[in-house]
């Protein structure tokens, strides 16, 4: 699967970062899924190879502009071009409200449903299980954060993994071999003379699936805990360093190295560090750099880390690798 940042500033803009938002895809075809939209995603996802007739899913983290302004411009530019295809929005209840009351006052008319859903329907529920709610190639679920307004942490874990036919079992079935063998390879579930042949049960793999958590803005990062059990790459907020963490707790954002103990205890193999406030430029010789977010988390995190910059790529492999493709 894919990451793709689509702005990684917090706040405002600056003239080499855009405020939230990210882009998933599917380790398979084209579809992805679209985490925050600040203002000018769209104008962003033109400097990609990512359209929104293959935008599967949105999900909103929280309320703030900076991470959904750009909604409603995206939507609209969807149905001038050409999308019909039903569109889901996770998002909280205010986000559905804003939408609906920006297309009464402003005769703004789509080409398609939208399908609006509470994070709440994804949340850890009395029986302490996640409910799963799938979308294309990913079960996802959810988890409030620590902020102003309420915010949510979502995580995207495969429903499937390649892996090689049980011949055997399907001989021994009453499964006749074809056409119905290769949809049970591709994880497609068949039926023949009213029996149902699940495709987890002829298909056999040593791989686990896959599972990326990424964070609104948030506070204390030790309410991932349980989103974060077997996570591959964690994606959070650091808006600030550590010598601004008072700052940071009176404004519901964390630090670097606050994010990278927890991943570290949490043996998290990958960690990618976003939402950067403005005063952090890129460039490594000035005193306030994006760079020394990276030094103070190193100081308590050994794994794969990784600072994102606007429209750098990062591939996830079967074995739960990160790489920077850009």
């Amino acid at each position: 699967m894919f990451i793709q940042f689509l702005g990684t500033s917090s706040g405002t803009p600056t003239k080499q970062r855009n405020v939230s938002g990210l882009a998933l895809q599917e380790s398979k075809g084209r579809s992805w899924y679209l985490v925050d939209c600040g203002e000018a995603t769209q104008h962003q996802l033109l400097h990609t190879k990512l359209s929104l007739n293959t935008l599967k899913g949105i999900f909103i983290t929280h309320v703030h502009g900076d991470h959904c302004y750009g909604l409603p411009g995206l939507l609209g530019s969807a149905g001038m071009t050409g999308r019909t295809e039903t569109l889901t929005i996770v998002a909280p209840a205010g986000i559905r409200e804003w939408i609906e009351a920006t297309q009464r006052f402003t005769e703004f008319h789509l080409s398609f449903e939208l399908n609006f859903v509470l994070p709440e329907a994804l949340m850890l529920n009395q029986d302490n299980d996640f409910p799963e709610m799938t979308f294309g190639q990913f079960n996802v679920a959810a988890t409030p954060l620590i902020h102003r307004v309420e915010s949510y942490a979502y995580s995207f874990t495969e429903n499937w993994v390649d892996g090689e036919l049980d011949v055997a079992g399907l001989r021994a079935s009453d499964l006749p071999a074809g056409s119905d063998w290769g949809r049970l390879k591709s994880g497609i579930d068949v039926s023949h003379d009213g029996k149902l042949y699940r495709a987890r049960d002829f298909v056999i793999t040593d791989s686990v699936p896959r599972k990326v958590v990424v964070c609104g803005d948030n506070a204390e990062p030790a309410v991932l805990k349980d989103l974060c059990n077997s996570c591959d790459v964690l994606i959070h907020e650091a808006t600030y360093a550590k010598e601004l963490a008072e700052q940071a707790a009176t404004y519901g954002h964390s630090y670097a190295e606050q994010v990278a103990a927890f991943a570290a205890q949490q043996a998290i193999p990958n960690l990618l560090l976003t939402h950067f406030s403005p005063r952090y430029q890129l460039n490594p010789q000035v005193k306030s750099s994006v760079d020394l977010l990276r030094q103070e988390a190193r100081t308590v995190y050994r794994g794969a880390l990784f600072l994102a910059e606007d429209l750098h790529r990062y591939r996830l492999d079967k074995e739960g690798g990160l790489h920077a493709e850009q």
